[in-house]
C-alpha cells in the first residue's frame, strides 16, 4: 500500500498550512511539527486531518520525514 506523509496529503487537498490549522484547530506550527515528525500524533488530530484531506488513515506514513524519504530512496534503487 502506497503511504504519503501528512505535508504531501495537505498539498494533494489543496490547503497550505495555516488554512489546514485553522480547520483542525490547531496552531500552525502544531501541524508542521507532525509533518515533520507523525509518530506521536493523536489519534483524534489524525482523524480530523484525515477528513480534512479526504484520505483514509492507512495511506498516511505516520513517522519522521526523513524515514520516509530513506524508504522512497531505497525502493528507487530497487526498481
Amino acid at each position: 500500500m502506497l503511504q504519503i506523509s501528512l505535508k504531501a496529503a495537505r498539498i494533494n487537498a489543496g490547503l497550505n498550512s495555516k488554512e489546514a490549522a485553522e480547520l483542525a484547530g490547531v496552531h500552525h506550527q502544531t501541524l508542521s511539527k507532525y509533518e515533520k515528525d507523525s509518530s506521536d500524533i493523536s489519534v483524534s488530530l489524525l482523524d480530523k486531518l484525515c477528513d480534512i484531506y479526504q484520505i483514509p488513515q492507512d495511506n498516511i506514513f505516520l513517522g519522521n520525514q526523513y524515514e520516509l524519504i530513506r524508504i522512497i530512496s531505497k525502493g528507487r534503487e530497487k526498481v
